[in-house]
């Protein structure tokens, strides 16, 4: 029941911190959401911060456990589509604003968490032909930017951002720089 109950508790407080933010998550919240008793928050993590620890460490292993990288633009696009619906996504997008906070304990997180989603981006990029003078860490980076910028406008007004049209616009836009053509092939 061990491994079940951390189980239990790093889902529930991955779900709480998407929800409410990491500062604004108690532990009571969590034993209350996850069945298991508040006590074995400390016992299994040591404190909130090896709890956080625990939930990034378990949702960046989730992405180096993915498929191999879509083999074409299309299929990028879709995962991407996907990926961004996730709640994983939702996870990032509340917790970034308090990774930017001096001394903040997501800040190393949130680094591991962008050094592994632009990991995932230069592998799918390391197959197609770049346009001349575009490297694939400096376009992995500008994608990683476009991608959270759109994820964090579409879940505060989602209203506002049609996910299908903005990720067929950013199709449209890499293919006019010749970054599908080859790999689509």
């Amino acid at each position: 029941m061990t491994q079940e109950s951390r189980r239990l508790l790093i889902t529930a407080a991955a779900e709480l911190f998407a929800e409410r933010g990491y500062r604004q998550t108690t532990f009571e919240d969590i034993a209350t959401r996850s069945g298991v008793s508040r006590g074995s928050i400390p016992w299994h993590f040591g404190n909130k911060e090896g709890l956080l620890a625990a939930v990034v460490e378990h949702v960046v292993a989730g992405l180096h456990t993915e498929p191999n990288a879509p083999a074409t633009l299309d299929q990028a696009l879709h995962a991407l589509h996907e990926f961004i619906r996730s709640p994983s996504a939702k996870l990032f997008v509340t917790l970034i604003a308090e990774a930017m906070e001096p001394g903040s304990p997501l800040r190393k997180w949130y680094a591991d968490l962008h050094t592994a989603l632009r990991a995932r981006i230069r592998a799918w990029l390391e197959q197609a032909e770049l346009p001349q003078g575009v490297g694939a860490d400096e376009l992995s980076i500008t994608l990683l930017g476009a991608v959270m910028g759109i994820h964090q406008q579409w879940r505060i007004a989602p209203e506002a951002v049609d996910l299908e049209r903005v990720y067929m616009t950013v199709g449209v836009l890499l293919r006019s720089v010749g970054l599908g053509r080859h790999a689509d092939r």
